[in-house]
């Protein structure tokens, strides 16, 4: 109880210091009370939804609104709050200085500079605001289809033309509208792909997440079937569970949920894909990720059923694993599927041409495709979201790749 007083004491100070912003531009009592309605409201929200969630451990819509107005407040006090700041760094010592040298007449020092920095801090400061309220709105179901074609020397030519549909960090956790990701699942469906392939994070913590979703899901079709890895959300690892059989069941229980909905799960296992006679290596592994994430990949175990000059798909959901273990691998992978990073859900893309998300400070492969030593890594932005309950600039993928022949294959 103790830290939440002082959490809310802290931003009660630091939504004052920004309400000054709002109290040169107007004096109009309705707006200034609007202003504190508002920060109380979302303030309070978050506070109960915070001790639910200590609570239950449960990740849910409701905690994930309160935490996305949350930060679009914070963000938008924040930078009103630098201004303002900044301003006074300046202002303040000289305003002391007239005020000892002329008395009250220097009291209202530069009052018109004042509200011009005041200006200028909500102008900039709603920007941020107005985008992160509009990716909560509509960015988060904004499903965008991504078409690829790659060439390969080595595929079989039976599967020239062979397509793949990859989505990736489905959180169904985090849903909470079933018409707009009905929406998304039948968007997948009308892609028409040879086989689909779900690059972990199915749930945020718990199996009983995905059970609402599971007729939908279930509904994704593919001519050569549906295969599934696990991404570190996957096991349970974010929530505390009263004991260690709990924490197994809930394991267990995702995994038959996904095996009920269709996927076949490659757990550090490997499976061929045929077709006129000829076939492609398909091979998953456990989560592998760098730093703190768990590592239960095991990649010479996933391949131990498969042959050097096999043609390889490997789905595997960190990206970090590529570097790490994949490119340096004796064996070559041609394709390797990722997903993980969300692109951090917020960023700038313009198609062909530019993308930049915070999220490449910590992974140097963050979205879309890479080609490094004759293989290709691919990171998909993931269908759904985390957290934050939207999407600004980095919206929902579905992954369309297209295998051709080289031209070089005789």
């Amino acid at each position: 109880m103790l830290r939440w007083i002082i959490i809310f004491l802290f931003f009660s100070l630091f939504g004052t210091y920004a309400f000054q912003a709002i109290k040169t531009l107007t004096q109009q009592r309705s707006i200034l009370i609007l202003y504190w309605v508002i920060v109380v409201l979302v303030m309070g929200n978050f506070t109960y939804q915070s001790i639910s969630y200590s609570r239950d451990d449960t990740f849910n819509p409701g905690m994930s609104l309160a935490l996305g107005l949350f930060l679009s407040l914070f963000i938008f006090q924040t930078l009103v709050v630098l201004f303002l700041f900044f301003e006074d760094v300046v202002r303040i010592p000289q305003a002391i200085y007239r005020f000892f040298t002329q008395g009250e007449s220097g009291r209202n020092y530069f009052p018109d500079r004042r509200k011009f920095i005041s200006q200028i801090a909500l102008g900039i400061a709603a920007v941020p605001l107005a985008s992160l309220l509009f990716g909560m709105y509509k960015g988060k179901y904004n499903y965008k289809v991504l078409k690829y074609t790659l060439e390969f020397d080595n595929l079989p030519k039976a599967f020239d033309g062979f397509t793949l549909t990859q989505i990736s960090d489905i959180h169904s956790g985090s849903f909470d509208n079933r018409e707009k990701v009905s929406y998304g699942i039948d968007l997948i469906n009308e892609q028409q792909s040879d086989v689909i392939l779900f690059t972990g994070d199915m749930v945020n913590n718990k199996a009983s997440e995905v059970y609402p979703w599971m007729d939908l899901l279930t509904s994704l079709k593919a001519t050569h079937g549906k295969y599934s890895v696990l991404g570190n959300h996957d096991y349970g690892d974010y929530v505390q569970w009263e004991t260690e059989e709990d924490k197994k069941k809930n394991f267990s229980d995702l995994i038959n949920a996904q095996e009920k909905m269709g996927f076949k799960m490659l757990l550090n296992d490997s499976e061929y894909l045929e077709k006129d006679g000829e076939r492609i290596a398909l091979i998953g592994v456990e989560n592998w990720g760098k730093g703190g994430f768990k590592k239960s990949g095991d990649l010479n175990l996933a391949v131990s059923e498969v042959k050097e000059t096999d043609f390889k798909i490997l789905m595997s959901h960190d990206p970090s694993h590529w570097e790490a273990e994949v490119i340096e691998h004796p064996f070559p992978f041609e394709i390797t599927l990722s997903g993980h990073t969300h692109g951090m859900q917020f960023g700038i893309e313009i198609p062909g041409w530019f993308k930049w998300s915070p999220v490449k400070w910590r992974y140097k492969q963050w979205a879309g495709v890479y080609n490094q030593a004759k293989q290709y890594l691919n990171v998909n932005r993931g269908f759904g979201f985390l957290a934050y309950p939207g999407r600004v600039g980095i919206w929902p993928e579905i992954t369309v790749i297209t295998l051709k022949c080289s031209d070089k294959v005789v």
